[in-house]
């Protein structure tokens, strides 16, 4: 993904409300679950993650890993996540 599409997916993100929260207990398979099911119907999703900064690094990671989406922005404690949905 290139600099212009990146640009382009923040702007649309800045209106998002986040979708998603990963509190207490971390990032578990439900949250991934629910992380899936949201990139699906949306594409593009905040995500907050209330963790320390090392943890958000970590969890913004594997969110990318398990879920095959890129990590368009993070800051503070909300993530915006973009996947391509071929099916829309």
């Amino acid at each position: 993904m290139n600099a212009v599409d990146k640009k382009k997916l923040r702007a649309d993100a800045h209106t998002l409300k986040p979708v998603v929260m990963i509190g207490q207990s971390g990032l578990t398979d439900a949250v991934l679950a629910e992380i899936e099911l949201a990139l699906n119907s949306h594409e593009l999703i905040k995500v907050k993650i209330r963790a320390e900064r090392e943890d958000r690094q970590k969890i913004n990671e594997k969110i990318c890993q398990n879920t095959g989406a890129a990590l368009i922005q993070s800051i503070g404690q909300i993530a915006v996540i973009y996947r391509l949905n071929p099916n829309k």
